[in-house]
């Protein structure tokens, strides 16, 4: 039964993926009618009005496309901004700097990151990169992915800045062949260069119709709220080994 789910899930996946290639669903694409936020630390911020509590201020950067930007939600709704506002409930004083920015892929991703680096007000304490569903879209050589994702985890250990990765999966209708090398770039990564984890952005969410919006890529408010629900926790832990 649960194996039935799963694959009913990807198969959802996998539609929607068809649907944005075939150019009738543009919300990963930066031809979209919705507005692409410049890539400045001023312009890109999203923090949520919920009150800072009391503690060392941790200064967090959210780096990835849309699944960050928060396509198709209103202002403030975005997965950075429900991501603080748990941190700040579990009593952590967490700013979160959204630099999300829809339609990127893993090679305009690492064309900015340095720059997104240098317009922070100081050395975040974490980065957070989701970054992958773009390059799904496009079915980019996953060899290009790695490359783009590692120059962006040498520039990071090069800067002494932590990382978190959120994981992108490719849906099985790309061919056992691709899956299986795209999907291994995140764990990859995360144990070469002891970074935390969250394997797969979408996890618990892609499938359920309830939790994504009408293109079948994006999650819901609701369906955000469940996605800051399960990465809060490792983003809390990330922190703790912060010095």
């Amino acid at each position: 039964m649960e194996r039935n789910r799963n694959s009913r899930r990807w198969t959802l996946y996998g539609v929607g993926i068809v649907l944005l290639q075939a150019g009738l669903l543009a919300g990963c694409d930066r031809s979209a009618e919705a507005p692409t936020p410049a890539p400045t630390a001023n312009a890109v911020a999203s923090v949520a009005a919920t009150p800072a509590p009391k503690g060392p201020p941790k200064l967090i950067l959210a780096f990835g496309d849309s699944l960050y930007a928060g396509y198709g939600l209103d202002r403030g709704r975005s997965l950075p901004d429900a991501v603080q506002a748990r941190l700040r409930r579990d009593g952590i004083n967490a700013t979160i700097v959204n630099a999300g920015v829809s339609g990127d892929t893993s090679a305009a991703g690492r064309q900015r990151f340095a720059f997104a680096l240098d317009n922070m007000a100081r050395k975040p304490d974490l980065v957070l990169i989701g970054l992958g569903g773009n390059d799904v879209l496009r079915q980019i050589s996953p060899a290009e992915t790695r490359a783009n994702m590692t120059a962006m985890m040498d520039e990071a250990k090069r800067r002494g800045v932590p990382v978190m990765l959120t994981g992108m999966m490719a849906p099985p209708n790309l061919g056992p062949d691709y899956t299986s090398q795209f999907n291994g770039i995140w764990p990859d990564l995360a144990k070469r260069y002891h970074a935390a984890i969250y394997p797969f952005i979408l996890d618990g969410v892609i499938g359920n119709q309830r939790l994504m919006q009408a293109d079948r890529v994006h999650p819901n408010p609701t369906g955000v709220a469940r996605i800051a629900a399960r990465v809060a926790p490792v983003v809390e832990t990330a922190l703790g080994k912060v010095r």
